[in-house]
């Protein structure tokens, strides 16, 4: 430490961020920025410190680094929105509204012609101009399959937008908990799990560690493909170099998903973001949400629910998720569990690191103990009302034809009748959705991909 210090007093412009290739924003070349090394990225710390050039107020907007990204003018992006047109409104978070997109070679020359996403920073919102630069900085210099890519981004005046990679089928959060869609089978749910895991342990693996600080199912993007990404660094923040020491920082994040130690103290860790995976895999194992306020009050806290069975795998079938119909590995989920659980610790360093995580996941995706049941289909509806659900999204069993759910066998003969079959034990918890397919397909699609 204190040849680094004396270091920083003899070659003070080593340690000094050096912006190169200063360009007009309309200008088709890349801004990139280079350090004495070339190896250590530029620390989000930078851009916080009242010394650092970075958070100059008339800091210009070619002066972002990153090797990769492009500079949008705000009209462009208007073009590609349609004027942000409610069209193409896709959701909005803390940051502000987001928005479909498609960029041609008109637009951008150079760049492939793509759907994309454009979020724009809601001055009023949660999150400001330290998070939006927080976001281009770390997504500027870090590339990763399981990190959303950020394309460019537009500053002029008031404006704050970023451009990233269109995510077919949106969040996490949408797919596994919306009332009307199909129910996400048991290995799709593990290549989410493993995706994400991999996306962490690569932030938590860098030279300078990155802490994510907001993992959550809002967060994980879905292509689609299903192929897993995390979204959303405003809130990240540096890690110790070559330690988990703990951080002091104010506390932001989400109830929740927080570590517990986190929200006391304000100490942030890498291992903080591996508790907020645990609350994530139980998501995944439960088919509910970290928080909800519309079950019994024993059942609104998730964690507090289903953390005393997690251990004991007799009684897993209990908080394991309804509308996976049975058709999930007993072994895979029994390990998840058990994984769930250490991430879930009171206590941090008895967490595993998100690279354990991987190791521990990634098999359950080759198990073989998956029931392989019928085909099970529900006819679909636009509206909920008149699809043969009820006002709680269940599906009516009271003897009406139009109501029975048919049951398609691999081994019915083609052309024989499609035989019925009256609702059993199986159906006493009634889908939420309006389909439920089988994993066997998928299962051996997932093995050869992942052999």
């Amino acid at each position: 430490m204190v040849f680094k210090i004396f270091l920083k007093v003899v070659l003070p412009n080593c340690f000094k961020v050096k912006i190169v290739d200063a360009i007009h924003p309309e200008d088709k070349k890349i801004v990139q920025v280079s350090n004495c090394g070339g190896h250590s990225r530029l620390a989000l710390s930078d851009i916080c410190d009242p010394e650092s050039s970075l958070c100059m107020s008339d800091l210009s907007s070619n002066a972002i680094i990153g090797s990769n990204l492009h500079i949008f003018a705000h009209a462009q992006l208007k073009v590609i929105t349609s004027n942000f047109s409610s069209f193409n409104f896709l959701g909005e978070g803390g940051f502000g509204p987001v928005y479909k997109g498609f960029i041609d070679d008109k637009i951008k020359p150079g760049l492939e012609a793509q759907p994309v996403a454009v979020k724009l920073l809601d001055l009023e919102g949660d999150q400001g101009h330290i998070e939006w630069l927080t976001e281009v900085v770390l997504l500027g210099q870090l590339r990763h399959p399981n990190l959303v890519k950020l394309i460019g981004y537009c500053w002029e005046d008031e404006q704050r937008l970023l451009v990233y990679e269109y995510m077919a089928r949106g969040d996490l959060e949408n797919q596994l908990f919306r009332r009307c869609s199909s129910s996400l089978p048991w290995l799709t749910r593990m290549k989410i799990a493993v995706d994400a895991a991999k996306g962490l342990a690569f932030l938590h693996g860098e030279v300078k560690p990155v802490i994510y600080r907001d993992f959550k199912a809002s967060n994980i993007l879905l292509d689609s493909d299903y192929t897993a990404k995390l979204s959303d660094f405003g809130l990240a923040k540096d890690g110790l170099e070559g330690s988990d020491t703990h951080v002091t920082t104010r506390v932001m994040g989400t109830y929740g998903y927080a570590a517990p130690e986190y929200m006391m103290t304000g100490y942030l860790t890498t291992r903080s973001d591996v508790y907020s995976f645990g609350v994530v895999l139980l998501e995944l194992l439960t088919g509910r949400q970290a928080i909800d306020k519309k079950r019994p009050n024993r059942e609104q806290n998730l964690l507090e629910w289903a953390r005393p069975i997690l251990r004991d795998s007799h009684k897993l079938d209990r908080i394991m998720d309804p509308r996976l119909e049975g058709q999930y590995s007993t072994k895979g989920a029994k390990k998840v569990a058990a994984l769930a659980y250490q991430c879930l610790s009171q206590q941090p360093k008895s967490r595993p690191t998100m690279s354990n995580v991987v190791k521990i996941l990634e098999p359950i995706l080759d198990l073989k103990d998956i029931p392989i049941g019928p085909f099970v289909y529900v006819v679909p509806s636009f509206d909920c009302k008149n699809s043969g659900l009820d006002n709680d999204g269940n599906l009516k069993t009271k003897g009406s034809e139009e109501n029975k759910v048919q049951i398609i066998s691999d081994q019915d003969d083609k052309g024989s009748p499609i035989r019925e079959k009256r609702f059993g034990y199986r159906h006493k918890n009634q889908l939420k959705c309006a389909t439920v397919h089988s994993d066997t397909h998928l299962y051996r699609t997932l093995r050869q991909e992942f052999r």
